[in-house]
């Protein structure tokens, strides 16, 4: 099998997420029970999935587009030439499919690959209805049936076989979990052994000026923006303070650790400052 390669040593951390309580959650700022988390996460991606790329254009400047693709690159997934079989992607909370559309473009281009498949799993039925219909005016359309759409919890994914996938993506996802260590163990699980999995995801800024700007954007203008734009202050609100609960870049990094999986120095690669970062871990 081929996989990308990655090169480095782990380095263990020292501490561990606290959460808020046994039976509750953050929803944002909100503290809510966790049986509900799923619900208005839920009610959140499908106020959005219509126009959720072109708010994440306007949001970033579409420095995301930028992000995305630096990820896939450096991923650098895809059968080699010579190899046994092709490889099984499986893109987690991926409803809009340009993580996954962006994978087989990569595989093909950079390899030759026109054979590997990709699973788009995701929480959220209306994400999935934009996805399929992206997919349906895509150039991945043909008798292969290469690319499949699942509704599914990221946390338990059910309809996944142990050992049964090579690449794991989750881009901009993770942070809506209830149980992001779950998530994570689950990630663990699916992958066979060698299996990579690699997460894009909002994050920190360390440093202080541009932090303090970075905050003063994120809190005063995207609510803003999201009622201008989607006539949905409430959605957006929520995604800006679920950005500044997620775990900082080493304590996600010791998650993904205490999963399993063997992360390569230095842990995490940092984009624009910290703004976002990519976290890569290997299934030994």
């Amino acid at each position: 099998m081929s996989r990308p390669v990655l090169r480095a040593a782990a380095r263990p951390l020292a501490f561990a997420r606290c959460y808020a309580s046994k039976n509750t959650t953050h929803f944002g700022y909100k503290t809510v029970n966790k049986k509900d988390k799923e619900k208005l996460v839920r009610g959140v991606f499908s106020s959005v999935a219509s126009i959720y790329d072109v708010m994440n254009d306007a949001m970033s400047f579409g420095v995301h587009r930028l992000w995305k693709h630096h990820f896939i690159n450096r991923l650098d997934a895809g059968m080699r030439p010579g190899a046994s079989r092709p490889l099984d992607f499986l893109d987690v909370a991926g409803g809009t499919g340009d993580i996954a559309f962006g994978l087989l473009e990569h595989a093909s281009t950079a390899f030759g690959d026109v054979s590997s498949t990709i699973t788009v799993a995701d929480i959220n039925p209306d994400m999935l209805a934009e996805g399929k219909m992206r997919y349906e005016a895509s150039k991945w359309v043909d008798a292969s049936n290469r690319v499949t759409f699942i509704e599914q919890n990221g946390e338990t994914m059910d309809a996944i076989p142990d050992a049964s996938k090579d690449v794991y993506t989750i881009a901009f996802g993770i942070r809506n979990f209830t149980n992001i260590q779950a998530g994570l163990d689950t990630a663990y699980r699916v992958l066979r052994p060698g299996g990579i999995f690699a997460c894009l995801e909002f994050s920190h800024v360390d440093n202080p000026v541009i932090d303090y700007a970075y905050q003063a954007y994120s809190f005063g203008l995207l609510p803003l923006m999201g009622q201008l734009i989607a006539n949905d202050r409430d959605s957006y609100q929520y995604l800006v303070e679920s950005i500044r609960r997620f775990p900082k870049q080493e304590e996600f990094s010791y998650m993904i650790k205490k999963a399993g999986f063997y992360v390569p120095e230095p842990g995490y690669e940092n984009l624009t400052f910290g703004v976002s970062s990519i976290h890569i871990g290997v299934k030994l």
